[in-house]
């Protein structure tokens, strides 16, 4: 192919009527379909933010970043249509790109989500890695993220105020801990929406890649990179473990290599190529979604994490856990014979 020259188009498949439900990790899904039950919360929490705050926000993009539309990042523009296009998307949210050489992106808002994008991320990444950043943040966008995103965000604001009251820190943080896991579950989320608007892993891993490394990718290799994840997922000893528990107090993003490690878990699992194949929930039955069925996938889900960690801390709890299960079972016989006798 000659230099400049665009690659042909490829065909991607349109996942009509698509639920969220089908890219949400089971840990966010469990509490994103328990929210949606709960009619009218999301109102009150897009009072609780403000209609000036949000406004506040756009004006400052609007009068200080680059509007994506047909005429200026006009390629970027066709990006996000295709994307929304193979998610089936019928609103596309407004996108900026603002003046930031780091790699970065965010969807805000939660009255009228924005994309925003770096122009750090804009610079290097190619149309395919692009569509996977993209399609990321779209899917934070379908999914309602920013309901959550906003309670952490208050409930962050709240901490200094809630020292003041006795036990009110350790409550707020707490809360504040459990929203953190969600949300590290929740970019696990949006980067499987990223993959099936994309549809092209390899530029999903290229990205993560880029993102770890600062935008190159030339003395980078995938197989190294993905066994470097694994090496941080599974191995380390009890002192290890603890130390990537507190590594892990304050970040709402999972880091990078361990993203691309967990995607391409869900990739072999068979699970990505089923969707494509057309076996996903559909939008029409999201209001029949059981919240009990959520939690029980959500419960399986850690479950698995735990039988799959190689680490000390994680064998010690799965091995304990094991052991109070067997225990429980043995003393519930003990008590049945009991009372048989």
């Amino acid at each position: 192919m000659a230099p400049g020259e665009k690659k042909p188009a490829r065909s991607r498949v349109v996942l009509t009527d698509i639920s969220s439900r089908a890219w949400e990790h089971p840990a966010d899904k469990g509490a994103l379909v328990a929210l949606r039950k709960l009619k009218g919360f999301d109102v009150l929490l897009k009072t609780m933010s403000g209609v000036f705050r949000e406004r506040a926000w756009r004006l400052t993009l609007l009068g200080s970043a680059v509007r994506v539309d047909e005429r200026q990042f006009a390629r970027l523009h066709r990006l996000l249509a295709e994307v929304g296009r193979s998610l089936d998307a019928t609103d596309l949210p407004e996108m900026y790109v603002q003046a930031d050489p780091t790699l970065t992106a965010i969807t805000v808002g939660m009255d009228r989500p924005t994309i925003v994008l770096s122009s750090g991320l804009v610079h290097h990444l190619d149309d395919d890695e692009l569509r996977f950043v993209i399609g990321h943040e779209l899917g934070h966008a379908i999914s309602g993220h920013a309901v959550y995103r906003t309670l952490l965000m208050r409930l962050l604001g709240l901490g200094g105020l809630l020292n003041a009251i006795p036990g009110g820190a350790i409550g707020i943080r707490m809360v504040t801990v459990g929203l953190l896991e969600w949300s590290r579950k929740a970019e696990l989320s949006a980067d499987r929406a990223g993959l099936l608007a994309a549809q092209d892993p390899t530029a999903a891993l290229r990205t993560h890649m880029k993102l770890a490394s600062g935008g190159t990718l030339d003395e980078l290799d995938v197989t190294s990179f993905l066994s470097q994840g694994a090496e941080y997922d599974e191995g380390g000893d009890v002192r290890e473990s603890l130390i990537k528990l507190s590594l892990l107090q304050q970040q709402s993003h999972p880091f990078a290599v361990v993203r691309a490690t967990e995607l391409r878990r869900w990739i072999d699992s068979g699970a990505y190529t089923a969707v494509l194949g057309g076996t996903y929930p559909r939008r029409a039955d999201d209001d029949g979604a059981s919240v009990s069925e959520a939690a029980q996938e959500a419960a399986a889900s850690y479950a698995v994490a735990f039988e799959r960690t190689q680490d000390t801390l994680g064998r010690l709890v799965h091995d304990l856990a094991g052991w109070v299960g067997s225990a429980s079972t043995w003393l519930g016989d003990r008590f049945r014979r009991g009372e048989g006798a």
